[in-house]
């Protein structure tokens, strides 16, 4: 199967949750480097926003609103698309948001709507792609987390609906290639990056949430949404600390455990009371900001551009690799 596809100059994108934060970072990137792009979230007025700066930056994009957890949006964000634009070249599926709470205090409503939201939004994005992508091939790119391997406490949900985009999109990247399909499937796993994420979960918690230490800025998961559109790819980490425990994860899950009963919870709460408890759950957020306010020093992410770059890459994995081994060795004295 060969996969062609085009420089992002030359593309059609299409971004779910592209009001603010990544999906944001990634349009406005996007339409910088020249591509056509439709921005679409529940919120309309921040997505006119949107357009209104991409346009005033010289590019182009159109904007629709649609509710991920709705197949029936999404049919009709893809037929507006091909309607404006004549085609779709990259679908990223990245609308998604949080709760903030221990797993037996929250409803199960909630429970569900998260679901609806995070992995059906996903599945919805990704057939109705798939199905416009089939004869003349592009990209499917859907944001998972470092969570999509490794769980922690406080967001056992939102942990559990990474894990099943995982298996989601691993299973219907296999699809693709049995069918022989022209179309690439990418999962993002970024760690905590400073958007309103936060703002926009819901929280049960007393005190307002925050993201654990360390956090990256949205533009890296920008970037890599970009390469992956241009150069395909499995997978790709966002952040060398999110990658580090994952690969402890797989060799040592009892130390995540540790830190996840200890530490990870802890970390949940900024100190600061709560304000907005509902988040955007049921309704749209309050949109248009691509960054968040992280307490936490704010980095890029070295390892991520390494990734992208294959010799950089090796050299990372194999210190990596024998950061583990020495880890293993110690856990066995």
């Amino acid at each position: 199967m060969t996969i062609a596809l085009k420089r992002i100059a030359d593309q059609v994108i299409v971004i779910t949750g592209a009001s603010s934060g990544i999906g944001l970072a990634t349009a406005l990137a996007a339409a910088r480097a020249g591509a056509k792009v439709v921005v679409s979230s529940r919120n309309g007025a921040a997505l006119e926003e949107v357009v209104k700066k991409i346009a005033d930056q010289g590019g182009t994009a159109k904007a629709i609103v649609a509710d991920v957890s709705k197949r029936e949006d999404l049919e009709g964000l893809a037929q507006s698309a091909i309607e404006t634009f004549g085609r779709i070249d990259t679908w990223v599926n990245n609308a998604g948001l949080s709760i903030f709470g221990r797993l037996e205090d929250v409803s199960d409503e909630d429970h569900r709507r998260l679901f609806d939201i995070n992995f059906w939004g996903i599945v919805y994005g990704s057939t109705v792609a798939a199905k416009y992508l089939r004869e003349h091939g592009g990209a499917i790119i859907n944001l998972g987390s470092v969570v999509s391997d490794v769980s922690f406490p406080m967001q056992g949900m939102y942990c559990a609906s990474k894990h099943a985009i995982k298996g989601f999109t691993d299973a219907f990247r296999m699809e693709i290639q049995e069918e022989g399909l022209p179309i690439s499937m990418t999962l993002i796993k970024p760690s905590s990056i400073n958007t309103p994420f936060p703002v926009h979960a819901k929280n049960y918690m007393e005190n307002q949430p925050k993201l654990p230490p360390p956090v990256y800025a949205p533009e890296d998961v920008a970037a890599a949404i970009l390469h992956a559109a241009t150069h395909g790819g499995r997978d790709y980490y966002i952040g060398g600390g999110g990658k580090i425990m994952s690969t402890l994860n797989k060799h040592l899950p009892t130390v995540v455990d540790f830190y996840g009963s200890r530490i990870a919870s802890k970390q949940s709460a900024n100190g600061s009371a709560a304000v907005d408890k509902g988040g955007a759950l049921y309704v749209a957020g309050h949109d248009g900001e691509v960054h968040g306010n992280s307490p936490h020093h704010v980095m890029r992410s070295v390892y991520t551009r390494a990734t992208m770059h294959p010799v950089l890459a090796g050299a990372l994995f194999a210190g990596a690799a024998m950061t583990v081994s020495s880890l293993r060795s110690w856990g066995r004295r």
